[in-house]
């Protein structure tokens, strides 16, 4: 009988779910904050924040479970550039939601602005007022925003091509934890 479980943890699968639809409303949302100047910026700036310490908290809690728990293994037949890319893709996504939300709040502080989640939870600053340090951390937040939704893609690309054409159920595995049998 083998040790390695055919999916993933209950909980494993709850949080990369919940994350998922949080990650691609923040995509939105940020997207929305950059090209409007309206009255609803604002709206989507009080969205944003809390939503981006909520990600940082989640994907802190979900890197523990990753860790403490077994994975399902990957198909013994994939190719090894394949092998390599799943691990590499799975680091650059853990990678990118743990630092944009620690940027945002960098570049939050750096802007002089109080860290407000909501009118009265204030955030402390992580970085000094600086005008300089403000405008990189803004211009790096928005190219790793870029550089997350195209992982996101790739990611949604990698899952069809396991569920529709290699069929081996690896998109089963996060989907309803079926066995693969």
């Amino acid at each position: 009988m083998s040790t390695q479980p055919h999916h993933f943890a209950p909980l494993a699968r709850l949080l990369h779910w919940l994350m998922a639809l949080m990650i691609i409303a923040m995509l939105f949302i940020g997207a929305g904050m950059v090209a409007s100047v309206s009255e609803r910026h604002e709206w989507l700036i009080h969205l944003h924040k809390p939503l981006g310490v909520a990600i940082l908290l989640l994907v802190i809690v979900r890197l523990v479970v990753r860790f403490s728990t077994t994975q399902p293994p990957l198909p013994a037949d994939l190719p090894g550039w394949q092998v390599l890319a799943a691990k590499a893709s799975h680091v650059l996504l853990y990678a990118l939601m743990l630092v944009l939300p620690l940027l945002g709040w960098a570049m939050i502080s750096a802007s002089g602005e109080p860290v407000m989640l909501g009118s009265s939870l204030q955030l402390p600053s992580i970085v000094p007022a600086n005008a300089q340090v403000f405008a990189f951390l803004r211009k790096a937040h928005g190219y790793l925003a870029y550089l997350l939704f195209l992982t996101v893609l790739l990611h949604l690309a990698a899952a069809l091509f396991h569920g529709w054409v290699r069929r081996d159920e690896v998109l089963d595995s996060m989907l309803r934890g079926k066995d693969r049998g």
